[in-house]
């Protein structure tokens, strides 16, 4: 009986406690990115030429590019869809407001930017583990796998655009709104006080 019902901090393994403790620090420090997109945005760019520079370096593994391709649009184009999307919704309150008169609600993603740029990453290391195993290494005519996934690219950003048109949305925003229809309260006071 003895080892039962211990259930103190020494029951647990030293593995699992690494691995608790290594998982906390990753969130720790993916937390602390948060604030700054530009910064993780460079990061990315520069995993994502590591990669290119690996496939260029030992000529191969395009299946495995394209699949991350496939994988890239798949993202894209969750980033670039509104969450609740008006042709799949059949409710009868408007869900993106498609005339001016209509109340301001702003474009909120499918998949947010932090996840965006968090899968684009993850993706780009996975196939960069991917090309130091030559079982990935499948020969094909590459180009024809380019050619491919460039028809698919402008299909899909084609019915996209369309679905953006024929809703009203901008999945971008530049800062914040400015409103130019009514004056500041400061500017007409001021004009006042003479």
């Amino acid at each position: 009986m003895e080892g039962t019902g211990g259930g103190g901090p020494s029951a647990v393994s030293p593995v699992i406690q690494w691995k608790t403790d290594a998982s906390r620090l990753f969130q720790y420090y993916l937390d602390k990115t948060t604030p700054h997109p530009v910064y993780r945005w460079v990061g990315t760019l520069v995993v994502a030429a590591i990669y290119a520079l690996r496939v260029y370096y030992v000529q191969g593994f395009y299946v495995v590019s394209y699949g991350l391709g496939i994988y890239l649009l798949n993202l894209l184009i969750g980033f670039l869809s509104p969450l609740v999307d008006p042709e799949l919704e059949t409710s009868n309150e408007a869900l993106l407001p498609t005339k001016g008169s209509d109340e301001f609600k702003p474009f909120i993603r499918r998949l947010p930017e932090f996840k965006f740029w968090y899968s684009i990453t993850k993706a780009f290391c996975v196939a960069f583990v991917l090309t130091f195993f030559s079982a990935f290494d499948v020969p094909v005519f590459w180009p024809i796998l380019l050619c491919y996934w460039i028809v698919l690219f402008i299909l899909t950003m084609k019915r996209q655009i369309v679905h953006m048109i024929k809703y009203k949305y901008v999945p971008f925003s530049m800062g914040k709104q400015k409103y130019g229809g009514k004056k500041s309260f400061a500017s007409s006071s001021g004009s006042n006080m003479d």
